[in-house]
């Protein structure tokens, strides 16, 4: 073979490296010698910016980006009690680039009420849960209404005639208005918001009566609100003083799980490095005693502990959407 055939037969070689090496990073969205995170991931918070999930995500975003050694950029899909977020996520890269966080009951009861939610909870790939936030039911000091008995007497009275705020439509808040009003037999108007942050912001600036709001919310505005129930088993240490429903004779409790999920297809290997991260950040003691500070309940549940408690809190919800009459 003369020098010209070789020096041909190299480039032939050198090109189908190339193509190989392309198709390659295309198929997967990074070299082969590159290590998962090379460059930032993008944090989807499916609500309005200032409320919980947007709060958690802010304090977890440096200890991320140390434990990760990448840049963590927040970027935020309100719309539709987070399915635009959700569905967005799905329809991503599956290279561990784009997460979301994800809100239980939330995850579970779009795509049971909605003709099409965009995803279904099955496709959301659970990452870790680190906290639970209880709900509870809050009135203005000014209001007319100092106990839930009186209000629950006036909304018998007068139904749908008070007003009660709260996060999204088919959410953990208008979930939580749903089981009062079955079990009470009173009936009020619900007024959603793309988020906590601007439910809160609508009932103290007297737009709506009433709300459902999450516990660091509770515990943020104490000082103005008087809050009527809280929806855990037990008295809530961060609102001393508060009776639960139950204590009140309502056989109910609420609150939202929060966590982070990766869209499908999402490799293990990615999954078990970021559960790793954000278990590192989630038992930082900075982190749990802001958190605590704030009015959340920590969780530290890995992936397929977290999977198995979506699939648990799925068969529950459906249930529970049937005894309400929400779907059939």
């Amino acid at each position: 073979m003369n020098r010209r055939e070789n020096m041909v037969r190299s480039l032939i070689l050198a090109a189908a490296v190339l193509v190989l090496a392309a198709g390659y990073i295309g198929a997967t969205g990074q070299s082969e010698g590159e290590s998962y995170p090379s460059r930032p991931i993008t944090y989807i918070i499916p609500f309005n910016p200032g409320g919980q999930s947007d709060i958690t995500a802010q304090y977890q975003k440096p200890g991320l980006e140390e434990a990760l050694g990448a840049s963590v950029v927040i970027k935020y899909v309100p719309g539709a009690g987070g399915a635009v977020g959700w569905a967005n996520l799905v329809k991503t890269e599956a290279d561990g680039y784009t997460i979301s966080g994800n809100n239980i009951p939330h995850i579970i009861i779009q795509p049971l009420v909605r003709d099409n939610a965009g995803y279904q909870t099955e496709d959301l790939v659970p990452v870790y849960c680190f906290q639970t936030t209880p709900i509870g039911l809050a009135v203005l000091k000014s209001s007319p209404y100092q106990t839930l008995e009186e209000f629950i007497a006036h909304a018998k009275a007068h139904p749908e005639q008070i007003t009660v705020g709260g996060s999204g439509t088919h959410s953990g808040h208008h979930l939580a208005l749903l089981q009062l009003e079955y079990l009470t037999g009173a009936s009020f108007t619900y007024i959603p918001s793309t988020g906590a942050a601007p439910s809160v912001a609508n009932f103290l600036g007297g737009h709506t009566q009433a709300l459902f709001a999450n516990s660091d919310d509770l515990v943020g505005h104490r000082d103005e609100i008087t809050v009527l129930a809280i929806g855990t088993d037990k008295a809530f240490p961060a609102l001393a003083g508060v009776k639960t429903f139950k204590d009140q004779g309502i056989n109910m409790t609420a609150g939202i799980d929060r966590g982070v999920c990766a869209p499908p297809g999402t490799p293990e290997s990615v999954i078990r490095i970021l559960e790793d991260a954000f278990d590192e950040v989630t038992r930082k003691p900075s982190f749990v005693s802001k958190m605590e500070e704030l009015g959340f309940v920590m969780q530290y549940m890995k992936s397929e502990e977290f999977t198995r408690y979506i699939a648990e809190k799925k068969r529950e919800m459906e249930e529970a959407l049937r005894t309400l009459g929400e779907i059939r």
